[in-house]
């Protein structure tokens, strides 16, 4: 639990607060998941470099009385730390051949890292601790309480040496003080001018007592740079996320909130009866929590007759527009009564629907969510929907998603096992996944999910969300006034998204199963250092990061062929 804390509040520390809407400076009137991926990008970047900022001279402030009266305070007296003159002997110390192979890639270090320690040979750096964002993560984690101070650390070091191989000594006499275990160390001549070598030095430490070595080291001036690179065997760069369906409770972060109070342009902004129901339904999503049952909603005959309006007009479009599997499943609601014209249906009775069809469930949502913990929430299998009703003056466009979008457009398609799968796929892929990459993972959602074509016996059909609840821009994705492309993911997720108006090029799969194909493939090279999976039954993403879990995962794989293997065996006995 103190773990996941601290990863919650370094996510909190690195993210904006309050919503990205135009306040914030959002420029587009047509909300999506991919500009608001853009935006979010662009706001974070900035917003954690002015947190680094701060903390880098909150750190220069400091005095280096103060700094060495801190260490004294965790290391007794006898055992302070003296670097510049005592060097212990180096004949027992096994060190690698140099230029011998080496794990982190050819210890780079990013240029704005460093560039404050490149100081002139021969001269001390400047009083300037020069945090790095990984030393103010972990100071974060060690802030969090005195357990989290002594709790343990693996890290790894990367230090220049301006004044040879003997500098090394002082390093590891300083480790040994600070309680420190060595766990491994490599050398080789380095590449930068004015630094004799560089050294990396994976160790195990306490929180507290790793700061102190780093702040300690970065005032000898014998060394040039001093890094933390990496904490156990993922990068304490990437991002938090739910690692169980519960903490979906803190992936609730609004890109829009209350647009209609906010964007003069928006169908609503003048009706204060609106924005007053806008307002108490969102609060209402606000307070749910994982477990809680999904709020009954009494909806307005006003919101009724806009349901209507839009059901029908789907109703007539996609026996010929939409795709198969999304056909079959209409017609399933319609069978059990879930999809009619004269009430909206409510969000738990759809979460059975699709509970009971394709293990999907549903949350509510109190608007466009952030896309990263939008597309989190997918690899639970749980969607995240608003539930209030676009106005009525605009009942077939809204500037934001809607629960008539989610209803008609959206569960459908989760009740079809193959496009569950996809959507689930898309999800697990987000998670740890690096801005930048979300960006693309997002491009990849809005040309499959919101707005995807496929074939089907020679002729186009949608299975887009955006498209199936949109009969504008359904009809004019099917027309020769726009490009049909192959799905491919790698050019899907850099194709420039059309905001203002229909898009000019849509993507089309051949099938659910071969767009699969295509993406696994893709998000295999993706730079995420380690892979995920959903355990169903624990409702939990598993991290497979360790010989013992891929092991146990191997172990319940072989069962499940086995008794697959012998269902085969029965189904060919003979009569």
């Amino acid at each position: 639990m103190m773990a996941v804390a601290a990863a919650q509040k370094n996510r909190e520390m690195f993210a904006i607060k309050k919503s990205y809407s135009i306040e914030n400076g959002y420029p587009s009137r047509r909300r999506s998941l991919v500009d608001d991926a853009r935006f979010e990008t662009l706001v974070v970047k900035q917003t954690k470099q002015t947190v680094l900022e701060e903390a880098r001279n909150k750190a220069n402030d400091a005095s280096l009385e103060e700094c060495i009266q801190q260490a004294q305070e965790h290391i007794p007296a006898e055992q302070n730390v003296e670097l510049q003159d005592d060097q212990p002997h180096l004949e027992n110390l096994e060190l690698p051949m140099e230029n011998e192979y080496v794990p982190v890639e050819d210890f780079e270090i990013e240029s704005a890292e460093t560039q404050q320690s490149q100081e002139p040979a021969g001269q001390a750096p400047k009083n300037d601790y020069g945090l790095t964002e990984e030393e103010i993560l972990l100071a974060n984690s060690a802030s969090e309480s005195p357990e989290a101070e002594a709790a343990m650390q693996s890290a790894a070091l990367v230090v220049r040496l301006k004044e040879g191989i003997s500098s090394l000594g002082r390093i590891l006499k300083a480790i040994e003080t600070f309680h420190g275990t060595v766990q491994h160390v490599e050398s080789r001549q380095s590449r930068v001018e004015g630094v004799d070598h560089d050294v990396l030095i994976k160790l195990d430490m306490t929180r507290g007592n790793l700061l102190q070595l780093i702040r300690s080291l970065r005032q000898s001036g014998s060394f040039s740079s001093m890094n933390l690179l990496a904490e156990n065997n993922i990068s304490v760069k990437a991002p938090w996320f739910p690692k169980h369906a519960s903490e979906l409770d803190d992936c609730n972060h609004l890109m829009t909130k209350y647009e209609p109070d906010l964007d003069m342009n928006h169908p609503g902004f003048a009706d204060k009866v609106y924005r007053q129901r806008r307002k108490e339904i969102a609060e209402i999503a606000f307070a749910y929590k994982y477990g809680d049952p999904i709020p009954y909603i009494a909806y307005t005959d006003v919101e009724v007759k806009t349901w209507r309006s839009v059901f029908k007009t789907v109703q007539d479009l996609a026996p010929k527009h939409a795709c198969a599997e999304y056909r079959a499943a209409f017609q399933m609601l319609q069978d059990e009564q879930i999809f009619v014209d004269h009430r909206l249906p409510q969000l738990q009775e759809m979460s059975d629907f699709l509970r009971k069809n394709t293990g999907f469930s549903l949350r509510p949502a109190a608007g466009l969510l952030t896309a990263r913990d939008f597309l989190a929430s997918l690899a639970f299998r749980i969607f995240q929907s608003t539930q209030y009703v676009r106005h009525v003056n605009s009942p077939y466009h809204t500037p934001e998603p809607d629960s008539i979008h989610e209803l008609l457009g959206h569960m459908p398609l989760l009740a079809d096992p193959s496009f569950a799968q996809f959507s689930q796929e898309i999800g697990l892929a987000s998670l740890g996944a690096s801005d930048e990459e979300i960006e693309k993972l997002s491009t990849v959602y809005w040309f499959t999910v919101e707005f995807g074509l496929c074939k089907e016996h020679g002729q186009i059909k949608a299975y887009g969300a955006g498209l199936l609840s949109s009969y504008g821009e359904l009809l004019h994705a099917i027309s020769d006034k726009c490009e049909h492309r192959a799905f491919e993911p790698a050019s899907t997720a850099v194709q420039p998204y059309q905001d203002q108006e229909y898009q000019p090029i849509y993507y089309v799969a051949e099938s659910f199963e071969d767009a699969k194909d295509k993406f696994r493939r893709w998000v295999s090279s993706m730079s995420r250092p380690f892979e995920v999976r959903f355990n169903p039954h624990t409702e939990r993403v598993e991290v497979l990061d360790s010989v013992d879990k891929l092991e146990t995962l191997v172990h319940q794989m072989n069962t499940e062929i086995l008794h697959l293997t012998n269902a085969i065996h029965k189904l060919k006995r003979p009569f």
